[in-house]
């Protein structure tokens, strides 16, 4: 269910026309945690987008949240995100 996971969640964030994408399924490291046990995944998320200019974390995050939709309330149990917008280090 992991890849699936993933290519879902890659569909989803394409509205935020990311410049670079990685998510990493990190649930192997979360085994036996309360999450993993009621199916939800651990990932990492870095994305690089414009759209991310002049936003503070918080909002970029949202942003993430927001394009991820339900995905955040069953599949996914925790994501970590480093979200950057073209150039920033």
């Amino acid at each position: 269910m992991s890849a699936e996971t993933v290519e879902l969640l890659r569909q989803r964030l394409a509205v935020l026309a990311p410049e670079a994408l990685a998510i990493e399924d990190d649930s192997h490291r979360h085994a036996g945690h309360a999450g993993a046990r009621q199916g939800g995944g651990h990932y990492r998320l870095e994305i690089v987008a414009t759209a991310f200019t002049g936003k503070t974390t918080m909002a970029r995050h949202r942003m993430i949240y927001d394009a991820a939709g339900d995905l955040m309330r069953g599949p996914i149990h925790a994501l970590s995100i480093v979200a950057r917008f073209p150039g920033e280090v």
